[in-house]
């Protein structure tokens, strides 16, 4: 089933977890039929489970889809891996990551939040080689005084038998962000360099672009 929904009821779901896709165009049950295809082709749907109610709710211009995780039997490594190497095409994250991010719910605000909290680390746009990811989550761990849990995770993590695994593990001591997120906020990381052409060929010694052969 397919329901429309507010952002006010979505801010009510902070007892939830899902995956929402960002700026799904056209037909939302076509979004619907295609997603599990791929999730199933994919292994990321299992025991041929698949989505059955979605919410369809609109947001800064763009038509977003919530894929509730509740009562589906989803392989999350899988699951994981896929957002992260799509979230360029799909905008894939998660909600308990959108409702703070994007709709300011705070996380003291969630039933939740007496639970030891996850630090933000950006893995989201890096290079994916697991090993690459292991060292940026392990030392995000250190950086926030988590230096046991940094060497844990990376045994667990090294020790794992695949890649979904892995990525699975790291998971599990990070909330993983997007490397773009700190430049959304920056209003001003996007902007064209101002200064004068002419006077910086002047400064370097050119004398203009006429003399050049």
């Amino acid at each position: 089933m397919i329901k429309n929904i507010t952002l006010n009821e979505l801010r009510g779901m902070t007892d939830r977890e899902g995956l929402i896709l960002q700026g799904c165009a056209g037909n939302p049950q076509e979004w619907l039929e295609g997603i599990n295809e791929m999730f199933a082709e994919n292994g990321i749907l299992r025991n041929g489970d698949q989505f059955r109610d979605v919410s369809v709710f609109e947001h800064e211009g763009l038509t977003n889809i919530l894929f509730p995780m509740d009562n589906v039997d989803l392989d999350i490594g899988k699951l994981a891996m896929w957002r992260l190497q799509s979230h360029s095409t799909f905008g894939g994250t998660w909600l308990s990551d959108y409702l703070p991010n994007r709709l300011g719910v705070h996380v003291d605000e969630a039933p939740h939040a007496a639970e030891p909290q996850k630090p933000d680390c950006p893995l989201l746009g890096q290079d994916g080689n697991v090993f690459n990811l292991i060292g940026i989550a392990a030392q995000t761990l250190r950086q926030h005084g988590l230096a046991d849990q940094a060497k844990e995770m990376r045994e667990r993590a090294m020790g794992s038998g695949s890649y979904d695994q892995a990525l699975g593990v790291i998971m599990e001591y990070v909330n993983v962000t997007s490397v773009y997120d700190d430049m959304e906020d920056d209003e001003d990381w996007c902007r064209e360099p101002e200064y004068d052409e002419e006077g910086w060929f002047d400064e370097q010694g050119f004398g203009g672009m006429g003399g050049m052969t």
